[in-house]
């Protein structure tokens, strides 16, 4: 392939369609007190859920240093690309794609595209997926990107966790608005589109499930659809045959969230990425 893609582990792609295009996948860091995790080599998904709850510090994560990019880039110059597009996890979410923009500006070799991808988990994946298959296809650069740019308002990413707890260790939530919400057994749900990232809240784990599958139906027909959790694969599987008939003649698959956005997010976190037909 003359144009490679290049991305980062919150993408979420399952290993296979990582193979299948060649897809250069960057792995942020998850720290836990001095011991240091590359994510999806280090530390399984599994292994991660399993000890969260007694993880002692909370895990901490990392991005890559432009380096890390650099070396990639090179490698995939190597292998003969032309042109690389790098496309990661919103900015407004990660400092990742800041590294991917200065490696990039540095590397003379062959021109690197870096793109936003104003998402997160497999709203991003699905994005970075259709940009391997068009370059699979022989597509140029351009012609890439824009079908890219068209796609990403089209990708939703909503999700109802199970406790605010995990947000409130990680550091990514306000002590006392935490604890606000835990004395009064909320359950809050998140909504990513374009960059925008939005918190609703409700006060049962059934109503938030319920409000999810009302993003389900707004947002529908779907071009792509997936379920999304964080160590709760039966409910998982029971949300596909209530979620089967929004995609029914393709696959909806059922992929456990990187570590990098369940340290964040804590065990419980179920929802949806997707991409809705134009």
């Amino acid at each position: 392939m003359n144009i490679r893609i290049v991305t980062d582990s919150t993408c979420d792609l399952p290993a296979e369609i990582v193979n299948q295009y060649g897809i250069a996948v960057i792995p942020l860091s998850i720290n836990v007190g001095d011991k240091s995790f590359l994510d999806g080599v280090d530390l399984s998904r599994e292994e991660f859920y399993t000890q969260l709850p007694i993880f002692n510090p909370h895990p901490k994560t990392a991005t890559p240093g432009p380096e890390v990019f650099t070396q990639a880039y090179n490698r995939l110059a190597d292998e003969g690309a032309l042109a690389i597009l790098s496309i990661h996890i919103s900015e407004t979410l990660s400092a990742t794609i800041n590294s991917a923009r200065t490696a990039a500006e540095q590397f003379t070799r062959i021109p690197v595209l870096v793109l936003d991808s104003s998402q997160l988990s497999l709203g991003m994946g699905f994005l970075v997926e259709k940009a391997a298959q068009l370059a699979r296809t022989g597509k140029s650069l351009d012609e890439i990107l824009s079908a890219v740019k068209e796609t990403m308002p089209r990708a939703y990413v909503f999700a109802a966790l199970n406790t605010l707890e995990y947000l409130r260790r990680s550091g990514r939530m306000n002590f006392a608005i935490a604890a606000f919400g835990e004395l009064l057994q909320l359950k809050p749900l998140l909504h990513m589109n374009m960059s925008k990232a939005t918190a609703h809240r409700t006060r049962t784990r059934s109503k938030a499930v319920s409000h999810l599958f009302s993003w389900l139906k707004e947002y529908a027909p779907y071009e792509k659809l997936a379920i999304v959790h964080a160590g709760v694969e039966e409910e998982a599987r029971a949300l596909y045959h209530l979620a089967k008939s929004f995609l029914p003649d393709g696959e909806i698959p059922i992929i456990q969230i990187t570590p990098v956005l369940g340290a964040h997010l804590g065990i419980g976190a179920l929802g949806f990425a997707c991409i809705s037909k134009e």
